[in-house]
């Protein structure tokens, strides 16, 4: 989910697009299509703030994609960052991110944003999306394959919910670890894979960069191409 400010008014919704997309400066990127209502705040927006939820959150995801709801009325819970952007108080994990790029892309609107700052609030089973539904993962008993529960609640349908990044769900979930899933962005410890849930590892990202992770390495000791950034 995504906020930001119009007018020193919150604003939010929905998306399914945000991904990584570099480590070194930290990128992510996202879109919004050009018919939606919030496109002239997100072109004037300079800041805005990724949340990643936890399994137990999907009626938050499913208010902030539903058209016409005072998204940020009770039951929500929020507060503004020292810097001002709306802060989600039920994310996982959440990144605030300064945009560097809008690019008009088709019918949707392109946004590249760079990471400032993130932080895994609480340890929890990632929510996701898919196929029209809500679910989660499950660790498997050793030696047994990772089995996921999805579309246990049916999101809105696209005709009549805020228009979404993509036409399909772009962001996918890897199996979580017993020390807790793995997360898109920053995190030190991130497992391959997209994801919309929090890290294995608390805590603030640290410079320096982060630990090698397991696997084959590529150049300068990373995986080849995308899960270079899955590693980072």
């Amino acid at each position: 989910m995504v906020t930001f400010t119009r007018r020193d008014e919150p604003v939010g919704f929905t998306a399914t697009s945000v991904t990584s997309l570099s480590h070194r400066p930290p990128l992510v990127s996202l879109a919004l299509a050009t018919t939606s209502s919030l496109v002239p705040a997100l072109l004037a927006a300079q800041t805005l703030v990724v949340h990643l939820l936890g399994h137990d959150t999907r009626e938050l995801a499913m208010r902030f994609a539903e058209p016409g709801a005072d998204r940020f009325a009770p039951p929500t819970r929020w507060r503004r960052l020292e810097t001002g952007e709306p802060l989600l108080s039920d994310a996982a994990v959440w990144l605030r991110c300064r945009i560097r790029e809008r690019i008009s892309a088709g019918d949707h609107w392109l946004v590249i944003a760079e990471v400032l700052d993130s932080q895994l609030e609480r340890p929890v089973a990632p929510l996701v999306y898919h196929d029209g539904g809500y679910g989660t993962f499950h660790t498997a008993e050793p030696g047994r394959a990772t089995e996921s529960t999805l579309g246990s609640a049916r999101a809105p349908s696209t005709r009549a919910s805020t228009p979404r990044s993509t036409p399909e769900p772009a962001v996918q979930a890897a199996p979580s670890t017993p020390a807790g899933p793995a997360a898109v962005g920053t995190s030190s410890q991130a497992r391959p894979s997209k994801q919309v849930g929090p890290s294995e590892q608390g805590g603030r990202a640290k410079p320096g960069g982060p630990s090698k992770p397991g696997g084959p390495p590529g150049r300068n000791g990373w995986p080849d191409g995308d899960l270079g950034i899955r590693s980072a």
